[in-house]
């Protein structure tokens, strides 16, 4: 039978657990605590070389979530449209090299959630502040619609929107931890997504902010 997010109980639970949130979308919750340690100093890296920037959409809106890149490509968006681009526009070079770290832990996930073969060529680092949200959007700029997306959470928690295929398709609310993980692909791969304004708090390693990686498998430019 079909899976159906009626069947889904957005609840939290503990560490190491996987949690369907489709037929080939998992929540892995404290996946990622593992390389915690590797993960923030490498990010701290990649944010220097290329700084968090607010982009504006082709309708003229400013982002609230700072975000940058590193990888081969890089997400973007401008007036123009949305895209993906192996230079970083504010400044005409090469994106940072993705770190073996973050390269590590999204080819873990990936096959965890039973993709094997994910080679993600693309890194969006997502950076929120209390207030900051993230509208439901579909993951579909890349090439390659094939390989899954991975999603890895740390700082402060967060609300995940979980929705359909379509935009005015029921959601559910997922709490998120440092450390937890999402994948999804296969039949999932082109869900609605998004997250809700962050609340106010103070995590011990990432103060008051929440980092989102998300690797994705761009493929050739469009």
């Amino acid at each position: 039978m079909a899976y159906t997010l009626d069947l889904f109980a957005a609840e939290p639970t503990t560490p190491g657990e996987r949690q369907a949130l489709g037929n080939q979308a998992w929540l892995l919750r404290g996946f990622a605590l593992p390389w915690a340690e590797q993960l923030l100093p490498a990010l701290l890296q990649v944010r220097q070389q290329a700084p968090l920037r607010h982009l504006v959409t082709p309708g003229g809106f400013t982002m609230s979530v700072g975000m940058t890149n590193c990888g081969p490509l890089g997400w973007t968006s401008d007036r123009r449209g949305y895209r993906y681009s192996p230079v970083d526009p504010n400044t005409g070079r090469a994106w940072p090299a993705m770190p073996g770290a973050f390269l590590a832990l999204a080819q873990a996930a990936a096959r965890e959630a039973g993709f094997e073969g994910f080679a993600p060529d693309a890194c969006l680092v997502n950076h929120y502040r209390p207030g900051s949200r993230l509208t439901l959007h579909q993951d579909r700029d890349e090439h390659d619609l094939s390989a899954p997306i991975v999603s890895v959470s740390l700082g402060l928690p967060a609300v995940f929107q979980w929705g359909g295929l379509a935009r005015g398709d029921r959601t559910v609310k997922v709490p998120l931890q440092h450390g937890d993980v999402v994948v999804w692909g296969g039949e999932d791969r082109l869900r609605y997504h998004g997250v809700l304004p962050l609340k106010e708090g103070e995590h011990p390693r990432l103060g008051p902010r929440r980092v989102n990686l998300t690797f994705r498998q761009a493929g050739a430019p469009r």
